[in-house]
């Protein structure tokens, strides 16, 4: 399974079957992430002159900001026969089946009992996920779980696909 670079689209899912969904961070995260860069900058400033006054700030506030926004740069895509998340690229003839989880169901493929073999990107602000069952005799990997707002909606994406390239 070949990982490549991550198409740039993020569009809503089509009529067609695309499919595509940036997993974003939600707003009190970005709220509590700049508050406590704020918060240190202004412990290490304590009333001092000088650089001491402004430099925690230049470098804690942008480093907070750059550390969000890395959080939320993956991008979940079904096009072109392809389910993309981030730069991992599986092809939807190896999928097997498309199972869309809630919290509960999430919370209990990545418990105890989970492959250690299996791809996930999970992030924990979102609850939903889906998980990708692989039919591939040559790849190790069993699954794939991958976070999703809309799992019901991915998971019709990739099985749409999976038909449509059969």
């Amino acid at each position: 399974m070949a990982r490549v670079s991550q198409s740039p689209s993020a569009s809503p899912t089509t009529a067609s079957g695309a499919y595509a969904e940036r997993l974003r961070l939600p707003w009190w995260l970005w709220l509590a992430g700049l508050a406590t860069a704020a918060l240190v900058a202004a412990e290490v400033w304590m009333g001092g002159i000088g650089v001491r006054a402004w430099l925690p700030f230049a470098v804690l506030l942008p480093a907070a900001i750059g550390a969000l926004v890395w959080l939320g740069r993956i991008r979940v895509a079904v096009s072109d026969g392809e389910l993309r998340v981030d730069d991992a690229r599986l092809p939807v003839r190896f999928v097997a089946d498309a199972i869309p989880l809630d919290a509960d169901g999430r919370r209990e493929v990545l418990g105890v009992g989970a492959d250690p073999l299996a791809f996930v990107v999970q992030r924990p602000w979102i609850s939903g996920a889906v998980q990708v069952v692989l039919d591939d005799p040559a790849d190790p990997t069993p699954f794939w779980v991958v976070s999703s707002r809309r799992p019901v909606e991915l998971a019709e994406a990739i099985l749409a696909a999976r038909q449509a390239t059969n």
